[in-house]
């Protein structure tokens, strides 16, 4: 069981070694033969109702300090582990003169794992806290009471020794001060988040903001900066070991909670700002990845403050980051799928072969895409079905993706009668190249239109040119009015489109005409009405 400071003098008091030595004075006895009888010399010593910091300091290496300066120290040594809330299981303590550390092999006894420099050493025939110790003394002294606090503890303990419930007078004024102050330190805080910092939100527009992030988080963040304030001033009042212990771990472990709200929410309004980010620009991958990073961050968090807590509670937390190394080895075998579609939907995100929206073909898949997941993409077929590709497998396959072109190609053949005069043909040719010309969402820079093949039963004319518009649908609106001006000006201008026939030839019978059109028109006027076909579409459009 662990024994408190104002016990270890009981325990001195009734303990009588035969390494007995004679002290500073011919009543006080003192022994150094053993790990044990070194650190209650130097803790049974500077006991209120046992004070001799002389006695204290000779646990102290002679060689390294001595006199007033070693009770200095002597005194710095106990009010660090006081301070910090360290109390020392003299059950625990060696009480062997032979001792050996089993780490270091060498005949050494570390008091705390938090002070890993702290330890007594065996010199001679006597166990003194070594040269390494002392030396840090001032430094873990600075540490524990940073601010000038340490001027305080000279102060306080001056202003009486009068006990109340087992405290002094003075510490219980130092505790209601302290709540006192916490008190008005919250409200300020809170005072300035709720009000300055709202106000100056509103004001540039960030009403969302204000209203679902930073109101929730204003007395967090208050307390975050309240409970560091509170563990640098209680080691000052010196509460009895078994209460400071409690109190400082008490603060330690509730002060990450505190840090953790604060985090969970700053992650919101990281959000938020990407969101606006990913508003700006086209790609609609962004708008995906900011829920997924939001995500992560938040038990990024969590897991993190956790870590932060346990080790606060003085749990050993390398065992259990070993142990969850171990245990995510296992799990990254065993879920080796899993974690190649992570990375898969990383790339995903990297690369960006794909946006949201897309219309994209990889092996029998091709649909357009919805949704981009840490595990698998979700696209929407042409059936209207639903598709869950896992990211492994897309990232592995060749992907085409019709979203990103500039241009959407139509080719077509568009089959005359054997019958059309070749002026007529040429007329018909340069009609369609200048439809082309006109409509407002054709490529003018490259397309082809010549006539093109002599089929079996058609002069045929090759009609490739390219629109530029983003979407299918506008695609096929573009295709609708190319072809309707196509047939429109055929019909004009006198042009037949051939199909698949037979033709069977007999002399014409007298009073019957034959099948075959009478092209009575010359050039000139063919062209004359291809050019009033043309003005006249312009007008219209």
């Amino acid at each position: 069981m662990k024994i408190s400071t104002t016990f270890c003098l009981l325990i001195f008091l009734v303990f009588n070694s035969v390494y007995a030595q004679k002290g500073s004075t011919d009543t006080l006895e003192y022994s150094l033969a053993t790990p044990y009888h070194t650190i209650l010399t130097h803790l049974g010593y500077l006991q209120d109702d046992n004070y001799h910091a002389a006695i204290a300091a000779r646990s102290l290496h002679p060689e390294h300090v001595e006199g007033d300066r070693a009770e200095d120290l002597a005194i710095m040594l106990k009010q660090v582990l006081d301070g910090r809330g360290i109390m020392i299981n003299l059950d625990e303590v060696p009480r062997k003169s032979d001792y050996v550390d089993t780490v270091t092999n060498k005949r050494r006894y570390y008091l705390t794992k938090q002070y890993p420099d702290l330890y007594v050493e065996k010199v001679g025939k006597r166990w003194y806290f070594s040269g390494k110790t002392i030396k840090n003394i001032p430094k873990w002294h600075k540490e524990v009471y940073p601010f000038g606090t340490d001027k305080l503890l000279k102060l306080l303990p001056s202003l009486g020794t009068t006990k109340v419930l087992g405290l002094y007078v003075w510490q219980l004024i130092g505790v209601l001060i302290l709540i006192l102050l916490s008190f008005l330190l919250h409200k300020l805080f809170t005072f300035i988040f709720e009000k300055l910092i709202i106000q100056l939100l509103l004001k540039l527009g960030y009403q969302k903001l204000a209203d679902e992030v930073v109101i929730p988080i204003a007395k967090p963040i208050s307390f975050l900066v309240i409970f560091p304030f509170l563990i640098i001033l209680v080691p000052v009042l010196q509460l009895p070991i078994t209460m400071s212990e409690y109190v400082i771990l008490t603060l330690r472990a509730v002060w990450p909670v505190f840090a953790i709200v604060f985090f969970y929410r700053l992650v919101d309004i990281i959000s938020i700002y990407l969101s606006k980010l990913a508003d700006k620009t086209e790609s609609t991958l962004d708008d995906q990845l900011v829920p997924l990073l939001r995500k992560v961050l938040k038990t990024f968090v969590v897991v993190v403050g956790g870590l932060f807590i346990l080790d606060n509670l003085e749990f050993d937390i390398t065992g259990l980051i070993a142990g969850l190394s171990i245990g995510g080895l296992a799990f990254a075998l065993a879920a080796q799928d899993t974690i190649k579609n992570f990375f898969g939907s990383l790339m995903i995100f990297v690369d960006r072969p794909f946006q949201v929206g897309d219309w994209i073909t990889s092996g029998d898949v091709d649909g357009s895409v919805e949704e981009v997941g840490f595990r698998s993409t979700r696209i929407r077929t042409f059936r209207n079905s639903l598709m869950y590709i896992p990211n492994g497998v897309i990232t592995n396959q060749m992907i085409d993706n019709h979203g990103l072109r500039v241009y959407r190609r139509f080719m077509t053949t568009i089959a005359l009668t054997y019958d059309t005069p070749p002026d007529l043909i040429e007329i018909f040719v340069d009609g369609l190249k200048q439809i082309v010309k006109n409509h407002p969402f054709t490529r003018k820079d490259y397309y082809e239109i010549h006539l093109n093949d002599m089929g079996d039963s058609s002069l045929n004319v090759l009609f490739y040119i390219f629109f530029q518009v983003p979407t299918w649908t506008e695609e096929l609106r573009a295709r609708h009015e190319i072809l309707l001006d196509i047939i429109r000006l055929a019909e004009r201008i006198g042009v037949n489109f051939a199909f698949p026939t037979q033709t069977l030839h007999v002399e014409t019978f007298p009073e019957k005409k034959g099948n075959s059109p009478e092209y009575t028109k010359s050039t000139t006027e063919l062209k004359k009405t291809v050019e009033d076909f043309l003005t006249s579409k312009k007008s219209k459009s």
